[in-house]
């Protein structure tokens, strides 16, 4: 389980700043974007530093102002550090290498 962020206790103040980012990222083709996966980038590379004096209008506007590349290529690493390579088969590899 996942430790607490220390911006976690506004969630639900910004609650609609997500919303609307969910529903920019619908309209831009990627409805599949849950608000736990947008909270993780949030809280893991957004706001890996935090700072005591951060108010709710500049965590709306980070909020607000993330990208759909960074998302996914945030989301793409992740994957990765979980996904479990194996390759017994040499001839899979092989053909994953052609």
């Amino acid at each position: 389980m996942k430790a607490s962020h220390k911006y976690d206790s506004f969630r639900y103040q910004v609650q609609p700043a997500i919303a609307s980012k969910l529903e920019e990222f619908f309209l831009l083709g990627y409805g599949h974007v849950k608000e736990e996966q947008l909270w993780d980038f949030l809280t893991t590379k957004k706001w890996r530093k935090t700072t005591e004096d951060k108010r709710i209008a500049e965590i709306v506007d980070d909020i607000l102002s993330v990208k759909v590349g960074d998302f996914f290529s945030f989301a793409t690493i992740e994957a990765f550090k979980g996904a479990e390579f194996a390759f017994d088969d040499e001839d899979e590899l092989r053909e994953l290498l052609k």
